[in-house]
């Protein structure tokens, strides 16, 4: 059994500074992050036992520093949090940012915002909360239920697969051709890596091994993407959740990992896909 890692996969450098930063701070007294660092069990827990307070209620937070995650707040909500909290990090991902920027620009050019995106998911909401009005789309469907505008101004959730982007971008140019649609590609360049990475792993494979957090949508992307062009594909969080009867006719076997995952879980899952490989070759060999 041969054993093939992505190309690109695992934690991004937004991930990898906004740890970075709580990691840092935590040394210095007591932190609360507002929300989930990232999404991924692993790595919260890990900031829990460091004793990081995290906690969706600004009320609950009895920290005098807050940490506000990658995945961004809008401006109404960062304000409540600076009005509550002495001291406040952004550990926004800067690519995360550059979306909030294109939005206010195409609303200020006079563009009806849309994005595209989880309408629930932490990123979207930060996109959209100082919107007066807006859309959300992540399907066929919600294009048909758009209302008729002379102008839109699209974004991605920086987690979206390009192609599903690409789809409804065009959708909304054929549903509204007399309609002014201008779309700025806010899909960030790691999404774009680890999506075309697990599709060039996936066609090489016969199972695919998918590691990340239950609630990270650009882990779900990924399998997603990899069970386009692979048959068996298995998601995880840890290295705990294997079944050795998944692999037991496999021959190739590839592991990618959402921009959540940090290495060392992604290395644990690794060398037991490479113990398990060498069990096969033995028992082969008897």
């Amino acid at each position: 059994m041969r054993i093939l890692r992505a190309t690109h996969l695992g934690w991004c450098f937004g991930v990898r500074d906004a740890v970075a930063l709580v990691a840092n701070e935590d040394r210095h007294g007591h932190v609360a992050v507002l929300g989930e660092l990232v999404h991924n069990e692993t790595v919260n827990n890990a900031l829990r036992a460091q004793g990081v307070q995290l906690t969706r209620d600004l009320d609950e937070v009895r920290a005098d520093t807050v940490v506000v995650t990658a995945h961004g707040l809008s401006d109404t909500a960062l304000a409540r949090v600076r009005e509550r909290v002495p001291r406040v990090l952004d550990a926004t991902c800067p690519l995360v940012q550059r979306a909030h920027r294109a939005m206010r620009q195409l609303v200020a050019d006079g563009f009806h915002p849309v994005v595209i995106g989880k309408h629930d998911h932490v990123e979207v909401r930060g996109l959209t909360e100082d919107l007066v009005e807006f859309d959300v789309v992540l399907a066929d469907e919600d294009v048909r239920l758009l209302a008729p505008r002379w102008r839109y101004g699209v974004v991605a959730q920086t987690t979206q697969p390009v192609e599903r982007v690409a789809r409804l971008v065009e959708a909304i140019r054929q549903r509204f051709p007399e309609s002014e649609v201008r779309f700025v590609d806010t899909v960030c360049r790691p999404t774009k890596q680890r999506q075309a990475a697990a599709i060039a792993l996936a066609q090489q494979c016969d199972a695919v091994v998918v590691i990340g957090g239950r609630q990270s949508n650009n882990t779900r992307e990924l399998a997603e993407t990899c069970a386009q062009f692979c048959r068996r594909v298995f998601r995880v969080e840890s290295v705990e959740e294997l079944d050795a009867t998944w692999f037991a006719e496999s021959e190739t076997v590839g592991v990618t990992a959402g921009t959540s995952t940090p290495d060392k879980v992604i290395d644990a899952v690794e060398q037991w896909l490479w113990a398990l490989a060498s069990q096969h070759a033995h028992g082969v060999a008897a």
